[in-house]
Order: C-alpha cells, then structure tokens, then sequence
C-alpha cells in the first residue's frame, strides 16, 4: 500500500450529546483543535464533512454532516476518525511521521542490523523506538527501546533505503 493511500487515525467519535446529532470528538492530534483542519473525515464506511464544531468545557463537540439525531450520533459512537496521509501536511526532509518509521530497519554505525522499528511512542523525557530485534540476534536481544535523541543516538534516517543508522551499543 502507498503512503498516498494509506489513512491515518487522527481521533475517534465520543458519545451523542444532545439529541440533534452532535458528538463528543476524542482527538489524537497534537493539539486537540487541529482535528478540525482536516476534512472529509473517514468514520467506519463513510465520508464526512464536519458542519459546525465548538468547545464545550474542556472537551470539543461537532455536528456532522447526514448526523441529524441522537440515534444517528449513536450509530457512529467509537468509531475511528481517519483522514488520507495525503491530507497530511508536507514535511521537510529532516522531519518523519512516526508511520513512515515503522517497518524501517535499524543499524548501528559500525554495521550491526539491531532489527525493525515495531512502534514508537511517546514518553515524558522523549520519543523511543520499540526495536524488534531479528531472530538470530547476537546478544540475545527480543527487543529494544532506544530514544530518539537526533545527534546522539540516532545518526541518520534515510527514507529511500529504509534505514536507521544509531550509535548504539548492541549488547544494550
């Protein structure tokens, strides 16, 4: 599958609020409003446009387009919110969505292939990979978390090849 084609879960549908097909909106984006910049939604089978959006206290609801009841509100209740990636905005070439890291493998500057990036996520100090290390690892090692410190731990990311090049201890 292309990036191109790919969709990105970007929040989920909360529950109904009020009875003229308004919901509550969970969102995944970095700031919780930016959401709202991306439009037509996916949910479940479906293409739709949002028509009005507001705070309300400190969560945010929004009318959807061809919801109109609360019955309609609760049809759609936990349902994904996705968008295309190619609604994503542009990054430089020094930046990466987490998505593109993933499946990428991960080698140390002096060679050794420590495996493949399964996730990354994020922690209070920084961001890690979640390494799973290739069967037949040397030392022995399932996985590993490794931080994603650019300059220090990680020394290149090179999209065309797929690869990581760390400055890491395999033993580690």
């Amino acid at each position: 599958m292309s990036l191109a084609s790919e969709t990105v879960v970007i929040g989920k549908i909360g529950a109904p609020y009020g009875v003229k097909g308004w919901v509550k909106i969970n969102s995944y984006t970095q700031e919780g409003q930016d959401i709202f910049a991306y439009s037509p939604w996916l949910v479940g089978e479906q293409t739709i446009e949002v028509g009005q959006w507001r705070m309300h206290n400190k969560s945010m609801v929004a009318k959807l387009d061809g919801i109109d009841t609360r019955d309609d509100a609760e049809r759609i209740k936990n349902l994904e919110i996705s968008i295309t990636a190619q609604q994503l905005p542009a990054l430089s070439d020094d930046e990466f969505y987490w998505r593109e890291l993933i499946g990428m493998s991960v080698v140390t500057v002096q060679g050794y292939n420590l495996g493949t990036v399964k996730d990354v996520f994020a922690t209070g100090a920084n961001d890690v990979l979640q390494v799973k290390a290739n069967l037949n690892d040397a030392y022995g090692q399932k996985e590993r978390l490794l931080p994603v410190l650019f300059d220090q731990v990680i020394t290149e990311i090179e999209r065309t090849s797929g690869t990581i090049t760390v400055d890491w201890d395999p033993a580690f």
